[in-house]
């Protein structure tokens, strides 16, 4: 397993419509933090697409990766065929051996895992062709569905982006996502969280952690993921509260995956 960062260990510092930063963290940006920390995987997800790079762009950063000795891993959205299809032929341009996508709809909405296997059955001759690995990131769809539809499936090329909070939106709890997907994970999403009272006791806040920090019992979850098949790489993500501004929070941003790193070296 290697440790890694992505595209959403840094997502107050590259910014989204309504959090700007001055100064936006660009793709080379990322790969140069990677290398600043030491770091030997870079996942770009879809808040810092490179799909739509120009050509000099891309071999930029082919070239600065293989300079740095970066293993490069994209990420997209959705289940569209020829959405992944364009993805996978970017991923073997750039040299990726995973390709993460949230399964969702055209519209939006989380497929039966019926539908899923049903859509996902038409891209394995092209990951096949490619060699490169197709891996679901849990969510909105039970993680036992997810697991059940990559067993009727039986396809080497398709597991699972572990993550470790995700899931709490619909909800499950972090053990019962391991315990489900952990044999079809591909990919590991290292996000620390701590679930906590409200004041007034109606209710509860969920909130990002610097790694080790939180509730996420990681010793744990990788003894659990000794029995995947594959030897993932695990890539920090980060859900660092906003502050007072924009640049106090990027700074915070800052801190936690330096932090978080540290601690995640005891283990990775």
């Amino acid at each position: 397993m290697k440790l890694g960062i992505g595209s959403y260990t840094y997502m107050w510092s590259i910014g989204f419509p309504g959090a700007q930063p001055a100064v936006p963290m660009d793709a080379l940006g990322l790969l140069r933090k990677a290398h600043e920390l030491g770091l030997l995987v870079v996942q770009f997800g879809p808040n810092l697409s490179l799909s739509e790079l120009g050509e000099r762009q891309l071999l930029a950063i082919v070239d600065y990766a293989r300079d740095a000795q970066i293993e490069l891993e994209i990420g997209t959205r959705g289940l569209n065929i020829q959405h992944l299809r364009a993805q996978l032929e970017l991923a073997a341009r750039l040299d990726c051996k995973l390709l993460r996508t949230v399964p969702e709809l055209d519209d939006g909405s989380v497929p039966t895992a019926a539908a899923l296997v049903d859509s996902l059955d038409k891209i394995i001759p092209d990951l096949e062709r490619h060699h490169i690995r197709l891996a679901l990131e849990n969510g909105n769809l039970p993680s036992q569905d997810l697991a059940g539809a990559l067993d009727a499936l039986g396809c080497r090329w398709i597991g699972v982006t572990l993550d470790t909070a995700n899931s709490l939106a619909i909800p499950e709890g972090t053990r019962q996502v391991v315990k489900n997907l952990a044999r079809h994970t591909m990919s590991f999403h290292v996000k620390d969280f701590a679930v906590e009272r409200v004041w007034h006791r109606m209710g509860f806040v969920v909130e990002g952690r610097p790694a080790g920090r939180g509730q996420m019992d990681l010793p744990w979850i990788l003894r659990e993921l000794q029995c995947t098949k594959v030897d993932s790489n695990a890539i920090l993500e980060l859900w660092p509260p906003q502050q007072a501004d924009i640049q106090a929070t990027v700074a915070l941003e800052q801190e936690w995956a330096k932090e978080s790193i540290r601690y995640l070296r005891q283990y990775i």
